[in-house]
């Protein structure tokens, strides 16, 4: 299957590809749709239920499989490439543990407003890029789950498809771009809008 991504996207390699677990597929349309039926059954589980240990790296790659696990047999594994953003590929494991620390000590100390907790470890974990694929959507989920466990309500994420080229999705990449120079402040905005 060839792959066509949207501006922002990151392109999986040739062996990542193979690790399609349905052979049907040959469209991007048809990948979108079984990807969006698997992330849809993960919220549910995600959102269903308490997780005591929501900020660990083992919760994410468990989120992660559960998100993708149904059409990539790598869901739920760090990424072994180099992409065009994140961390060197070695480099994954203790990033995230450090994300992950960090983020529990503002949660204890109230370092942040619940928002802008929530955004700051989304971008985080978008920088980071622990994945082949689905960086962007797992962040924005742990994102909301943050929230959920500071019972504040999810973001609206632009109201509008982030995985198509959409002026949600033009306006999300530069607050991250803004976010990467250390302004929060489009991100903020954008979250909410």
């Amino acid at each position: 299957m060839t792959m066509q991504y949207p501006p922002g996207a990151t392109p999986l390699d040739p062996d990542e590809n193979k690790g399609l677990k349905l052979a049907h597929i040959t469209t991007r349309g048809e990948l979108d749709y079984f990807e969006a039926a698997n992330i849809r059954k993960a919220e549910q589980w995600a959102f269903g239920r308490k997780h005591k240990n929501l900020l660990t790296p083992e919760f994410i790659r468990r989120l992660h499989k559960q998100m993708f696990g149904d059409v990539w047999k790598w869901a739920g594994s760090y990424r072994t490439t180099e992409k065009n953003i994140g961390v060197i590929a070695w480099n994954i494991g203790p990033e995230l543990h450090q994300l992950c620390d960090n983020v529990q000590y503002q949660i204890k100390h109230s370092s942040y407003q619940p928002d802008e907790l929530a955004a700051r470890f989304h971008h985080q974990l978008v920088k980071i890029h622990p994945f082949p694929n689905g960086n962007g959507r797992i962040s924005r989920i742990m994102g909301d789950l943050v929230l959920a466990s500071l019972e504040q309500p999810r973001f609206s994420w632009g109201r509008e498809s982030l995985d198509k080229e959409t002026k949600a999705r033009k306006n999300y990449l530069a607050a991250l771009r803004a976010a990467d120079k250390n302004d929060y402040s489009l991100l903020m905005d954008f979250v909410r809008s």
